[in-house]
Formats: C-alpha cells, structure tokens, sequence
C-alpha cells in the first residue's frame, strides 16, 4: 500500500472539510447527492465518449497502481545484466536460453531470446524500442482519461451550478426549496472543480511517473543487452548500467 497516496487524499479532504469549519459551514452542507451525480457521471460520461472502450477500462484498472507501493529493481537488474554477461562471455549467448523460463516479464523474456538467437546488437536496438514504443503508446491513451476527466470535470461543475440555479428559479414561490436548489448549484461547482485539481490531475500525473520509470527500466535492460550482444567485458556492462543507479 502506497501511504503517501493515501495521506495525500486524507490532507486534501481533511483542510477542505477543517476549513469549512472554520468559516461556521456545516459539514453536512457539501454532501449534496445531485451534485455528486451530475459531475461524476457527466465527466466520465463525456471521457467515455472520446475515447475507445478498450482504453478506458485499461485507464480504471490502471487507479490501483496509485494505491500500490512502487517498486525500483534497478539494483536487481544490474545484477542480473552481470549474470547474463558473465554466462554469455564464458558459455556463449546461446546459453541465456535456458533463462528464459525463469522470467516472469514478457519483456525480459524478448531480450534473452534475442540475444540467444544471436540477433545483432542494432537490430535487438531497434526490435526492443518498437516493443517500447508501443509499450508507452499504449500506457499513455489509458492514462489520458484521467488528464481528460481533469479538464471535464469543472465545466461540468458549472452544469451543476446552472441546473441547480434553473431549480431555483422554478421555485421562486417556494421559499423551502431555494435552499436546496442554491446548495446543489454551489456545491455542484465545488465537485467538479476539487474532484479535478484533488483527484483526477493527481492520479493522471502520478501513473505517468509510472511510466516514465518503467520505460527507464526498459532502457536500463534494453542497453545492458545490447552491450552484451556486442560482447563488451562484464565490467563494461556494468559500468553502463551505473547511471541508472543514481
């Protein structure tokens, strides 16, 4: 579990609601039902309509890595690059074959593979980066939805805002229902605008750091193979790989 996520959502929410308090606000007056549903519904609504399905069930499953503890192997994968270079320099690259079944990453999977297969150092360059390529391509159209329903969920705020102002002005001669039709159109705005800057730019920002690290990682095993394939020393590989570990 990724405390600081947690933590981050916790202190957001715990210094709007203090701060309601503070001004003499009621609690109670932000938990407007109607509100929550015409700017929940309607941005995703409206991220639904702009993307492909496919993308945007990828992007909601994508949520949970923002809760999950990230983990940097790049220590490991130093490691390992010695390993493999070591078996390669004395027993030959074909020998990173039987390696092969141990992986569980599809990718490092592609990389022994090709190297056994004795694939020249540029072209296991340029087979991997179309691997990576796409790998992030696709990454990123999933992460959008949340960039997406960052810019969405405002204005649909302000659609709130103007329904719940609509209900009031059917309501004139009641003076009871101005009440609810008032704090439906403020609160509405409050929804679309925090759920954007407190949720949704957040969690969009957050898996594209993810990305990011793991296209590094991606990197850090694509050069130390390529190293390999060359045939440089294993302290060569090593030594490339030192950058990495910053």
């Amino acid at each position: 579990m990724d405390w600081s996520s947690l933590s981050g959502i916790a202190l957001a929410l715990i210094g709007i609601l203090f701060g309601q308090a503070l001004e003499g606000g009621h609690i109670g007056s932000l938990l407007q039902p109607a509100a929550f549903v015409i700017v929940f519904f309607g941005t995703f609504g409206a991220v639904l309509l702009q993307t492909k399905l496919s993308n945007f069930i990828s992007g909601i499953a994508m949520l949970k890595q923002v809760f999950q503890t990230p983990t940097d192997d790049r220590i490991e994968i130093s490691h390992q690059a010695s390993s493999w270079s070591h078996i390669a320099r004395k027993e030959g690259v074909f020998m990173l074959e039987s390696l092969i079944e141990n992986e569980s990453d599809p990718f490092i999977q592609k990389g022994l593979r090709l190297m056994a297969d004795g694939t020249p150092p540029e072209r296991l360059r340029e087979v991997c980066a179309i691997d990576m390529y796409y790998f992030e391509a696709k990454q990123r159209s999933a992460v959008k939805i949340w960039e997406s329903a960052g810019g969405y969920s405002p204005t649909i705020g302000i659609i709130g805002a103007v329904l719940g102002l609509i209900h009031v002005m059917e309501n004139l001669s009641d003076p009871a229902m101005l009440g609810s039709g008032i704090a439906v159109a403020f609160v509405a705005t409050i929804y679309g605008v925090g759920l954007a800057n407190l949720f949704f730019l957040p969690v969009s920002n957050k898996l594209k750091s993810q990305i990011q690290h793991e296209i590094m990682r991606r990197e850090m095993l694509l050069n130390a193979w390529v190293s390999i394939a060359r045939g440089d020393h294993p302290r060569i590989v090593e030594e490339r790989l030192l950058a990495y570990l910053i």
